[in-house]
């Protein structure tokens, strides 16, 4: 049998079928990172599993390179390729949820922003991350950490089964009871076995929160960060929170004559009953005065948007991450010296808390392997024009290669950019072997390679 065709591929898939002389191919081929250029042959916007299987068998079958698109935040662009083909869920983003059970089945094209809007109607939600049009897939297969974290772990970790169409063609369940073996190199070992098309995750009772926004002097960043260090040992976790690197927008609640100063911050996020949250906010009024607040109840895709308007899809990407097991006094003082130089308004440094029940599962119960660690940084170098590159990336690899000393050997791999194809197998420590092993069943030809790839 000959290899398959456009025309047969438009034949079979029932959604959109784009090529390079289609008016929508411009639109169809542009990703979240503006820094990301390329031009693919074929994109299938995917609207069933049917048309994923398409897609799948076309690109297998004519030795063409796969990208795999979901909410299209991949910083190093996975989400597309040069000459190969696409496939988009976008369009593939209902849900169902179950307020009995207290679960819910998303596609896999859903974002956040999706999730959160459907479950806040029955009061429950899940550990997402804190943008609200990230998309659920490339959060939840890489490890997914969020406000609700501490509380009720990884995204992951709320994973209870997935859809998935493997390098063949078949569909497949991954669950505790079925397929166990790819369940659990889903969790964590990203978009490397397949192209999962719907998620079932359990849900907790969390509906509305208090948000707390607070911007410090930069120049008691220091006691900023000893504050957070000490602190989030032993916070509740229903307080999920994390300091920050911003330069001031124009925000209601900050002074008009301290927009486009640097601060450092803290973001904070109660997830405990309401009347309580007011009172947990008040101890981040101790490291230091503030020069803005903000306290306010709101629903929870509410918070998960705060920072939507900073980050419109198109500005110029460059992040790295690292995992730490405690926040020393050396990399404060990196975060001192590096962290006030943020570049615009847009770039931002993050040190996620992983402690909490993240820490209870153990580091080869899923592929995520860094159990023991208690922070996630990340170094989010986000700008609109592409003239400032250079500088700004340099920035970035600046600032992380002084955290390195500070820092475990693998890093959050959602949170990698390109270039860290090196550190693959010290993002999986122990889990690493097994990972291959399972990679070598379901993907032997290394089809699904578009990702931070454990190679068969």
């Amino acid at each position: 049998m000959g290899k398959p065709t456009v025309d047969m591929l438009r034949a079979r898939a029932r959604g959109q079928v784009i090529t390079t002389s289609d008016a929508e191919y411009e639109e169809a081929r542009k990703v979240y990172n503006g820094m990301i250029d390329r031009r693919p042959s074929v994109i299938v916007r995917a609207v069933d599993v049917e048309d994923v299987m398409a897609g799948i068998d076309y690109a297998r079958d004519n030795g063409l390179d796969l990208a795999v698109r979901g909410g299209s935040h991949s910083v190093p662009g996975f989400g597309t390729c040069d000459a190969g083909v696409v496939i988009d869920l976008g369009r593939m983003n209902g849900i169902r949820v179950d307020p009995r059970q207290q679960t819910a089945r998303a596609e896999g094209g859903c974002t956040w922003g999706d999730f959160y809007h459907a479950t806040y109607a029955f009061g429950l939600a899940t550990t997402g991350g804190i943008i609200a049009s990230t998309g659920i897939a490339g959060l939840t297969l890489g490890g997914g950490i969020g406000y609700l974290s501490r509380a009720f772990g990884l995204s992951l970790d709320n994973l209870l089964s997935a859809d998935v169409v493997t390098a063949d063609g078949r569909f497949v369940v991954a669950s505790a009871r079925e397929n166990e073996d790819l369940f659990w190199a889903l969790r964590g070992g990203g978009g490397n076995f397949g192209v999962v098309t719907s998620f079932e995750f359990q849900l907790h009772p969390v509906k509305d929160v208090v948000a707390g926004l607070f911007f410090y002097p930069v120049d008691k960043a220091r006691d900023v960060l000893s504050f957070y260090r000490d602190y989030v040992a032993t916070a509740p976790e229903q307080m999920g929170l994390f300091p920050a690197f911003q330069i001031a927008p124009p925000l209601p609640f900050i002074p008009k004559k301290e927009h486009g100063k640097t601060f450092c911050a803290i973001v904070a996020c109660w997830a405990g009953a309401l009347k309580d949250g007011k009172n947990q906010m008040a101890a981040f009024r101790k490291p230091a005065q503030a020069v803005a607040e903000m306290v306010a109840p709101m629903p929870f895709y509410a918070m998960n948007s705060l920072f939507d308007p900073l980050l419109p899809p198109g500005l110029q990407h460059y992040w790295k991450s690292s995992f730490a097991t405690e926040l020393t006094d050396g990399a404060i003082a990196a975060h001192a010296q590096f962290g006030p130089k943020v570049p615009v308004v847009n770039s931002t440094m993050h040190i996620y808390p992983i402690n909490g029940a993240c820490n209870r599962v153990p580091s080869d119960a899923t592929a995520f392997a860094y159990r023991d660690a208690k922070f996630a940084t990340t170094i989010a170098g986000m700008w609109p024009d592409p003239a400032d590159n250079q500088k700004n990336i340099k920035w970035v690899k600046d600032y992380y290669k002084a955290l390195e000393p500070h820092s475990l050997a693998g890093g959050y791999v959602n949170f990698m950019a390109g270039d860290d194809q090196g550190r693959i197998r010290d993002n999986y420590k122990d889990n690493y072997t097994r990972l291959v092993s399972i990679k070598r069943k379901y993907d032997p030809g290394n089809l699904f390679h578009l990702n931070q790839n454990i190679k068969p």
